[in-house]
């Protein structure tokens, strides 16, 4: 019996079959932007509130991750930016990995995302000092 192994399968797919699941994630991440793109976060009722936020006071790291989102899509970086950092370079990182994908599926080459542990721990630091300063005094200028 003749096996054959995944890496050789996905050599002899065609490309349109090879770029499917990233198009389709584009699609997911396009619909969700274009919702939030008419459907404006600052005007109340439309979104739940953070229960962070509403119970404690404090900003998660995602506070304002939608206002972003939202200015965004309209074409307003500063505004984006204030609401939340993070989440605005989160897109840009997106759709910088996005295309890396999209380039190694196109060539069939599996796209292996292996961060080194230095990596996560800097990012998982990142997420813990935006989040602390964002909720300090002089944090304010972080605040959505």
């Amino acid at each position: 019996m003749h096996t054959v192994n995944a890496e050789s399968r996905r050599v002899t797919q065609s490309v349109p079959s090879r770029l499917a699941v990233p198009a389709g994630v584009l699609a997911a991440v396009a619909a969700a932007f274009a919702y939030v793109g008419t459907v404006d976060p600052n005007e109340p009722g439309h979104y739940p509130a953070c229960p962070l936020l509403r119970y404690t006071g404090l900003y998660c790291p995602g506070c304002g991750g939608l206002r972003s989102a939202h200015a965004f899509i309209h074409g307003d970086l500063p505004t984006a930016l204030h609401a939340n950092a993070l989440a605005t370079l989160g897109y840009l990182g997106f759709a910088v990995l996005w295309t890396v994908w999209v380039v190694h599926a196109a060539r069939g080459r599996p796209l292996r995302i292996d961060p080194r542990p230095g990596l996560v721990w800097s990012l998982g630091a990142l997420l813990l000092v935006f989040t602390v300063v964002r909720n300090l005094p002089f944090g304010g200028w972080l605040h959505p």
